[in-house]
């Protein structure tokens, strides 16, 4: 890393829940919603995006950890807007708070962690493996 973020570093993104952002057993009377899945992509995209500016040319982030509560539906059309803020370094290990909020009202919170690596050693590892 070109300099470790410091605690409450954050970071957000935004977007408008579509339908490849929802459920896919929305039948039989079941509204279309986003998905946990789907959320949870967007969240570590937001994390990611936070450690990309400390991170070398040769470096990126990889999640290893997540610890998350969906705690509300959140409709087609809707935007969301999530956080992600460093809570904790740890040499190439960065732990944080995440949340998501539609218009309404707080849908998501929890943990995620990220491990920072080199990308021709991680590489090399996952060729090996593909053999």
């Amino acid at each position: 890393m070109k300099s470790a973020p410091k605690i409450g570093a954050a970071g957000e993104l935004r977007f408008v829940v579509e339908e490849k952002h929802a459920i896919d057993f929305a039948t039989g009377g079941m509204p279309a919603v986003l998905s946990t899945p789907n959320l949870i992509g967007q969240l570590e995209r937001t994390a990611r995006k936070t450690l990309e500016p400390f991170l070398e040319e040769n470096e990126r982030s990889v999640g290893i950890e997540i610890e998350l509560r969906h705690l509300a539906p959140t409709p087609l059309g809707r935007e969301v807007t999530c956080t992600a803020k460093v809570i904790h370094v740890d040499g190439p290990r960065v732990g944080f708070q995440l949340e998501a909020r539609d218009e309404t009202e707080l849908i998501a919170r929890g943990l995620h962690r990220r491990a920072v690596i080199r990308v021709e050693s991680f590489a090399r590892q996952v060729s090996r493996k593909a053999r």
